[in-house]
């Protein structure tokens, strides 16, 4: 059985504008009211050994399609690149790199099969390793939502003038939490637990087990109210990169760029190496992580090495309609991120979806 704690962190964390969501309402009536499009952050090289394509898929799974490209392609499953794994019940437009071998890539324009097709290709020179993207963009439609429309209004300027907290969404924590039933299975294994299973099965798993330290020590500096603002002892994360530094105190200087969303303060993905973090913040940090010794277990058994994750995230190129009990979002995210830690800060019921 899942511990209560965990349960709250990983599927239900609390929000940090006002007292709650707006008004509940349905997600995902179809998948076509959950459009999610890649934003790679590079154009195709023009040449090269493999075919970059844009493949829109709507009620398949992202594994599922790389499986039929390559099938298509005559190659290994493994020669198959996306960057990323994209929700089943939705309708995403993701790049995929396959081995062109004699073809030419725009041959691969108009391959379809159930759930998916080929809508542009162009030739590239390596395979699409994981994580190869900037953000997503998201177009959300949510029905038989009741608002006030000045609060709605009210709240979409909070969380493009704030952000939102960086949870990890219910998606890395498997259906009914799975993966972390997954995470306390393998803590009562010897050696943490990890032998004897698939590499992706693995993989989820040890990606819940710290996935659910970051929610709770995030939840934890939402209750504090000091997710969005640097304090003695942080690390803070450049907005839009993989740049960390150490904030021994914050000055005003640092102060007002955190303000601006230029810096965010982070939390630890936990593992092995350097703490960072100082003073009251790693104590936080440590004293929050101590109630998941199961999680704890798994990451060590892996010898998983410490990395930070930014604890707030910009939310771009906002927009929204509202009109009789329909909502429609558009914004955009960077890569990493989850659409439903925007979404819970308007509609309830989101953890449940």
């Amino acid at each position: 059985m899942i511990p209560a704690h965990w349960h709250e962190a990983a599927l239900s964390p609390p929000v940090a504008w006002g007292s709650g969501p707006l008004a509940a309402g349905v997600l995902r009536s179809s998948p076509d009211d959950f459009k999610v499009e890649e934003i790679l952050g590079f154009e195709p090289s023009g040449a090269g050994p493999h075919a970059l394509l844009t493949v829109r898929k709507r009620g398949a799974n992202t594994e599922w399609v790389a499986r039929e490209l390559a099938r298509a392609a005559g190659c290994k499953a493994f020669e198959v690149g996306f960057a990323g794994l994209k929700d089943r019940n939705a309708v995403t437009t993701q790049a995929f790199t396959v081995p062109r071998g004699p073809r030419e890539a725009t041959e691969f324009i108009g391959l379809a099969g159930e759930g998916y097709e080929v809508v542009a290709a162009a030739a590239h020179q390596r395979k699409l390793p994981r994580g190869a993207l900037q953000g997503n963009r998201f177009d959300i439609t949510v029905r038989d939502f009741r608002c006030d429309a000045a609060q709605l209004r009210e709240r979409m300027e909070a969380l493009v003038r704030g952000g939102v907290p960086n949870y990890f969404g219910p998606q890395r924590f498997g259906r009914d939490g799975g993966n972390l039933a997954d995470v306390m299975r393998a803590a009562g294994r010897p050696a943490g637990g990890t032998r004897g299973r698939g590499r992706s099965e693995q993989g989820f798993m040890l990606s819940a087990a710290r996935s659910v330290i970051f929610n709770a020590i995030l939840a934890a500096r939402v209750a504090q109210g000091s997710w969005n603002r640097l304090l003695a002892g942080d690390v803070a994360n450049l907005d839009g990169s993989g740049s960390v530094f150490a904030v021994a105190a914050p000055d005003a200087g640092l102060e007002q760029r955190c303000l601006e969303l230029d810096l965010h303060p982070t939390a630890p993905l936990w593992g092995d190496g350097e703490a960072l973090a100082t003073g009251e913040v790693r104590s936080l940090e440590e004293a929050v992580a101590a109630r998941f010794p199961e999680a704890l277990a798994v990451i060590q058994g892996a010898r998983m090495k410490s990395e930070r994750r930014a604890l707030r995230m910009r939310v771009r190129d906002p927009g929204y309609e509202y009109d009789q009990d329909v909502l429609r979002l558009r914004f955009a995210l960077p890569s990493g991120s989850f659409a439903t830690a925007v979404l819970r800060e308007i509609v309830g019921g989101v953890e449940g979806e």
